[in-house]
Order: C-alpha cells, then structure tokens, then sequence
C-alpha cells in the first residue's frame, strides 16, 4: 500500500546514529544518505526516509501519529528498543510485551520525538 514514509528530523546526524542502531538490531542495514540530503533505509521492501523539512521550518512529530516497524521475533523487538534506549531515543508507554493478541510490542520516541512502535507477529 506504501511506497515509503517521510519523518522530519532537526539533526540528521543524531537522527542516523539512532536509526542505524535501532536497523541493525532487526537485522537491517544502515541508512544511505541520497543526493538531496535524505536519509534512506531499505528493509524488506519497506523504504523510511528521514529528511529536513523542505520548508525549512523545524521538524515536529505528528499528534497522534505512530509509524509502525515490523520483527520477526520478540527477541528482535528487545534488541530493538534497547539499540533505540542507548542512541537517542526515549522509552514510552508500557514496557516491552505480549499483547493480549500474542503480537510482543515495544514504543519509543526517536530523538526527533516520532512515535514508533516495534512489533512481532503473533504465535502461532
């Protein structure tokens, strides 16, 4: 449905420590910085892309917004959220879990204050 999502980021350089740790605890690359400026991850066919905002005004997190990430096991949701802890980012909401529905789940807020959330599919 996507073809990539687009986060404001006020300190790309912070906002590439973060993202590289929290990629290579799921097993992804670092991010490559394009021609014009952004920072890209490629992953599975999912593409993020972290830019300065065109409009040159600051970038600010979405009210309301949560970009969710994809793991294949709890164990990479854990490794995720503590490579997120140690670069940057700030733990929300509860803990690392089991959900109700079986899905292990963990949120941050990246340096930039963008919702995220880790999350491994159901046991099955």
């Amino acid at each position: 449905m996507f073809t990539h999502v687009m986060l404001g980021s006020n300190d790309l350089k912070r906002s590439r420590a973060f993202y590289d740790a929290t990629f290579a605890a799921l097993g992804g690359n670092p991010g490559e910085m394009d021609a014009r400026g952004r920072l890209i991850y490629v992953h599975e066919g999912g593409r993020l892309m972290i830019t300065k905002p065109i409009d040159g005004k600051p970038a600010t997190a979405a009210n309301g917004g949560t970009i969710g990430i994809a793991a294949t096991s709890p164990d990479h949701v854990l490794a995720w959220h503590a490579a997120g802890t140690a670069h940057g980012g700030t733990a929300i909401e509860s803990p690392p879990a089991e959900r109700p529905n079986g899905a292990f789940v963990a949120y941050l807020r990246d340096p930039d204050e963008n919702k995220l959330s880790c999350r491994s599919q159901p046991r099955r």
